[in-house]
């Protein structure tokens, strides 16, 4: 499989290495293109795949050209392309915000996958939820899991207001979990433990817990009553989280980050 990349940021190299670690192209079957000289040397250098400047160089005879740009090089990047993406080629955007109906339009194009992945896809362990138009073949979806799978899980929807939600809940969630991880690690310096020991608890548990809801198979909530004794410490401390609003807080933030997916692609909310 020939897949080509247009931008080559953290997202794109990310794809870039896990393909060629799991062995799903050859080195000769990728290419990239970016407008940085370094980031194209990085490439040729670090991962020894044909790095160019020209984005229709970079498409020639792929069989999926992943559009790996940031938003604001959108129009950019569709005016180089347009006319230049052949019938046969898959092109799977990574872009947030970036509808199928403008990439369609912009790329005079319509066999079009989007996706939205998110910042664990560099270790493997991303969550990737993509939806496609109905031109896409049933081989184009394979190749569209083959490459989406090197990141880690990926979910197919019909409906691409799901990526917008996507984007809400595992697009920004990584940051949701840092931010948390943060102030555990905190409360835990607050109260006297020295902070490398409060980041090593704080991080060991928020991964314990999460492969526990993983390879249980048991819902959050069963889980928490579980741990969560009457009159002990777990149940003083959620008591607290549930005064301050901690279930609405998360939604108003979730539904924040929807409305900003949504903004970001044109829509009026």
């Amino acid at each position: 499989m020939r897949v080509s990349f247009v931008g080559g940021g953290t997202m794109g190299e990310a794809i870039v290495s896990a393909l060629l670690n799991k062995r799903v192209c050859l080195r000769e079957d990728i290419r990239v293109s970016d407008a940085v000289e370094t980031r194209r040397q990085h490439f040729q250098q670090m991962h020894g795949v044909f790095a160019t400047a020209v984005n229709v160089e970079a498409v020639q005879g792929a069989d999926v050209i992943v559009l790996a740009v940031k938003p604001q090089n959108v129009p950019e990047v569709m005016a180089d392309l347009a006319g230049h993406v052949r019938r046969g080629q898959l092109v799977l955007s990574i872009m947030a915000g970036v509808k199928i109906s403008a990439l369609r339009e912009g790329l005079k194009h319509d066999s079009i996958v989007r996706c939205m992945p998110n910042t664990p896809a560099q270790i493997g362990e991303g969550m990737t939820v993509w939806t496609a138009t109905p031109e896409v073949t049933e081989p184009q979806k394979h190749s569209t899991r083959s490459i989406l799978g090197v990141l880690g899980k990926e979910v197919y929807v019909d409906d691409e207001k799901m990526i917008d939600i996507a984007t809400a809940v595992s697009g920004s969630g990584p940051a949701y979990f840092f931010l948390f991880l943060e102030a555990l690690a905190d409360a835990a310096v607050s109260i006297g433990m020295p902070r490398d020991m409060g980041k090593q608890l704080a991080l060991q548990t928020m991964l314990g817990a999460g492969h526990l809801v993983d390879k249980s198979g048991r819902e959050p909530a069963d889980l928490r009553r579980m741990v969560t004794s009457k009159g002990g410490t777990t149940a003083e401390a959620l008591q607290v989280f549930e005064e301050g609003g901690f279930n609405k807080l998360v939604e108003r933030a979730v539904a924040a980050a929807y409305r900003r997916a949504r903004i970001l692609g044109g829509d009026q909310v």
